[in-house]
């Protein structure tokens, strides 16, 4: 699990914020929000059975302590193995106001990821597993979307600070931030054995997160990035002498 965590956060390390504590923060955001919070939301709506459900909030403070230390972990190495890299690119985002009013947007899109994926998962595979989802759905009624909204919502702020210091060209930064969120929300938590889960359904909700995941990061990066990165002063100059 902390190989895969620490493989999809590679790019960041190289390509993110130069310092350690920009580093530490850049990944204790997306696991403390997206892998501890909108996992345990998520077990918490659909595993009736779930231990979670017996300790909630404890079961919630015990993995964000773990995935803070995780995060420490994996910039302390970023920082020790010097993986930082200049390059001749800012991370050229949206200003602030025009990220926070973009971030409900990419919670809509979010929605709809969700609706149309998770609809097609349910329908063809995972119906067997979830007999009672739909009387949950239906229990909870537009609750139940306001929720997915602000999941959705949640996992576009939690890479916000990815977002803004990434130094890579916008397409690019799309599929890395798609990739996080993606491992962060379900490759990783569903890797590891599951007493819940049986093995089909754990590749299977590892497809569907993807579809749904991966596609909220692209489309957080399109709408939060500008189409046009531009280089740093000295880097151009450099490319335009050719020294």
């Amino acid at each position: 699990m902390g190989g895969v965590l620490a493989l999809g956060m590679v790019p960041v390390a190289v390509y993110g914020p130069r310092s350690g504590m920009g580093q530490f923060g850049t990944i204790a955001s997306t696991l403390l929000i997206i892998t501890a919070l909108c996992t345990w939301s998520e077990a918490l709506l659909f595993l009736p059975t779930s231990p979670i459900r017996e300790h909630p909030v404890a079961t919630l403070v015990g993995s964000s302590v773990m995935y803070l230390l995780v995060a420490g972990v994996l910039a302390l190495l970023a920082k020790l193995l010097r993986l930082g890299r200049d390059t001749a690119r800012n991370a050229d985002h949206r200003k602030i106001a025009a990220i926070a009013l973009l971030a409900p947007v990419c919670g809509i899109a979010y929605v709809v990821y969700y609706g149309i994926f998770g609809a097609i998962t349910y329908q063809w595979f995972t119906r067997a597993y979830y007999p009672e989802a739909t009387q949950i759905v239906e229990k909870l009624g537009w609750w139940f979307w306001g929720i997915q909204f602000a999941r959705g919502v949640l996992m576009t702020i939690a890479v916000v600070p990815i977002v803004c210091t990434l130094r890579m060209r916008r397409f690019h930064a799309a599929i890395v931030v798609g990739a996080v969120i993606w491992i962060a929300g379900g490759l990783v938590p569903l890797l590891m054995p599951n007493p819940l889960l049986t093995v089909g359904q754990r590749l299977i909700h590892i497809a569907e997160i993807f579809t749904q995941n991966f596609t909220l990061g692209v489309t957080a990066v399109l709408l939060l990035r500008s189409a046009n990165a531009r280089q740093t002063a000295p880097a151009a100059h450099a490319v335009a002498t050719g020294t």
